[in-house]
């Protein structure tokens, strides 16, 4: 069979899983990725402090 040449065209049901497909993507962002970073720059930040804290002098 042939090909043809150009985009084909894309029915409503395809539109609609495309479109779901895209929000549970945007959702997973804030569920996954967001939390994730914010875990990142927690560890980060500790990592920082404890290492530029002023050490504890003893006579």
């Amino acid at each position: 069979m042939r090909q043809l040449k150009g985009k084909t065209k894309e029915t409503n049901k395809q539109k609609k899983e495309r479109k779901k497909e895209f929000m549970e993507n945007k959702q997973r962002v804030f569920t996954v990725v967001l939390p994730t970073v914010a875990a990142i720059f927690v560890i980060i930040a500790a990592y920082v402090y404890v290492k530029t804290r002023p050490k504890l002098v003893e006579y």
